[in-house]
């Protein structure tokens, strides 16, 4: 394995092969699957890149050039020992509305436009994307595709620049995979492959079978079941696990939490408010890991005192998401349990929430105008252009970490004081400060993403928020996710034929 900032330098004469992993629907666990196979690879000796040419998530992360891109790939990147790279993620929508997203073309936002809009100038975008491709095949021994949602959905077909379209501009088979735990696997794969034109369904190679429950002999018979019925391998059939965490791509593994029973056990609870437009939400994994705290989305407004803290995470539109707390009753549940003594933490957009106002003059994510904030904190906030995208270094109270920032907004603080102090933005050094404390402590936001992946941290923001008792792991950020990425090749390795699928891009292994 090569550390993540380590660059590639030699060239490959001829373009490298392409495996792609695509899904019969969303959330099958495509990302996760590409992120082991990134690994697997690499542990091979081969220099591999992950690739999904257009990713609609509002999880993004931040390059070493200060460009953004999806965190899935940043994922996949880190798990195959490499720094991430737009490339890798040409196309980034980062939905703004049910009809609407940013687009952020090779890791800039060049604007909001409507599902018809970017529907009408998707084949512009089709260049872009293959010459991503094209550089990263030039670099790499192996690239690893990444589809998106389902591979056969037939009205999408002729304008699809994420699956099989971009499989078949790579000559790259095709692993499609399937959730088991969803139920109708057969008709899964089965019905995705009647689906496809011959074209595209000879380039399916196999299938692999996630999130299997129980014991795999007595699904001995369904994979002969399949095979019989397609005549192509199942490469696989992966166990569920959870002794694992790799931060997921998408919000729906969030959706619709209901509400929360906080046991009166005297273990902690933290509480994170799960707006419509929540980004970034991986931000709180770290928590959800300790031992001896429970970490909850909750949507429906509910009492919040049984709670040590609650959290406002980041969003993609401020002032819609701010509304949105009003008319669901969430604004006075909030209020009255910071008026009763309960710490608030706010991250980027849930930053801009607590001030005094959000203005956006420029109608960048909506119609021009402003709204009213939470009033918990004494900040304005003024949504423009440029987008910032930084990965930074920073302190807090003279503890030292890392994380990135991407937003909209510029925020001045009218009291209070500075939460933390900025030494390094994309490498350059820096003395600003970010984020505001009030002086009872109860309320505090940043601008900084990423600020409990610093185990020291999580101990600072802990004490902050009066909760005691936790044992905080001594390993964290990059080296507390590369042991993650070894035990899912591990756990991929035992149930996966990975020969049959090294056959199919013909690579060998290197370190032999």
């Amino acid at each position: 394995m090569v550390l993540p900032d380590q660059k590639i330098n030699q060239l490959n004469p001829a373009p490298a092969p392409c495996l792609a992993v695509l899904g019969t629907g969303s959330d099958v666990g495509k990302s996760v699957i590409a992120a082991a196979l990134c690994r697997l690879f690499a542990d091979r000796g081969l220099r591999v890149a992950p690739y999904k040419a257009q990713n609609m998530s509002n999880n993004s992360g931040v390059t070493p050039e200060g460009l953004e891109m999806g965190r899935a790939q940043i994922v996949q990147a880190e798990a195959a020992g490499i720094a991430p790279h737009v490339d890798m993620n040409p196309i980034l929508l980062k939905p703004t509305s049910d009809v609407g997203s940013q687009v952020v073309l090779l890791g800039e936002a060049i604007g909001n436009q409507t599902a018809m809009d970017y529907h009408q100038k998707k084949a512009r975008l089709v260049q872009t994307a293959n010459e991503a491709l094209d550089r990263l095949r030039s670099k790499y021994d192996l690239v690893v595709m990444e589809g998106a949602g389902s591979c056969a959905e037939v009205n999408l077909l002729a304008h699809d620049i994420v699956n099989l379209p971009m499989a078949e501009y790579a000559d790259a088979p095709v692993i499609l995979v399937g959730d088991i735990h969803r139920g109708g696997i057969f008709a899964q794969l089965v019905g995705t492959l009647d689906c496809l034109p011959r074209h595209f369904r000879d380039r399916v190679a196999g299938f692999i079978i996630n999130r299997f429950r129980g014991d795999l002999r007595l699904f001995a018979d369904g994979v002969q079941w399949i095979e019989e019925r397609t005549g192509l391998p199942v490469f696989g059939v992966l166990p569920w696990y959870d002794h694992i965490r790799i931060d997921p791509e998408d919000s729906v593994v969030i959706e619709r939490p209901g509400t929360v029973a906080v046991k009166t056990d005297g273990m902690p609870a933290v509480a994170v408010v799960r707006i419509p437009h929540i980004s970034n939400f991986t931000d709180f994994d770290p928590l959800r890991g300790l031992a001896g705290l429970t970490l909850h989305f909750v949507e429906t407004p509910q009492d919040l005192t049984a709670f040590s803290a609650v959290i406002l995470p980041g969003s993609k539109n401020t002032r819609f998401d701010l509304e949105w707390l009003e008319t669901s009753g969430w604004r006075s549940r909030i209020a009255d349990f910071n008026a009763g003594g309960g710490h608030i933490t706010g991250i980027c957009g849930g930053y801009q929430m607590m001030g005094t106002r959000v203005h956006d003059p420029d109608g960048l994510e909506g119609q021009p105008g402003a709204t009213a904030g939470l009033g918990l904190l004494p900040v304005e906030t003024v949504l423009q252009a440029p987008k910032t995208t930084t990965l930074s270094r920073f302190s807090w109270n003279g503890i030292r970490g890392t994380g990135y920032e991407i937003h909209m907004g510029q925020t001045r603080l009218h009291g209070g004081n500075p939460l933390l102090m900025l030494h390094e933005r994309n490498g350059k050094a820096v003395k600003d400060a970010d984020g505001c404390t009030i002086e009872n402590g109860r309320a505090i936001g940043t601008y900084m993403h990423g600020l409990f992946d610093t185990p020291a941290l999580i101990s600072q923001w802990l004490t902050t928020v009066g909760i005691t008792g936790i044992d905080v792991p001594a390993a964290g950020g990059l080296e507390a996710k590369m042991q993650q990425y070894a035990l899912l090749a591990d756990h991929f390795g035992r149930h996966v034929d990975m020969e049959r699928i090294s056959n199919l891009v013909k690579v060998k292994n290197k370190n032999k």
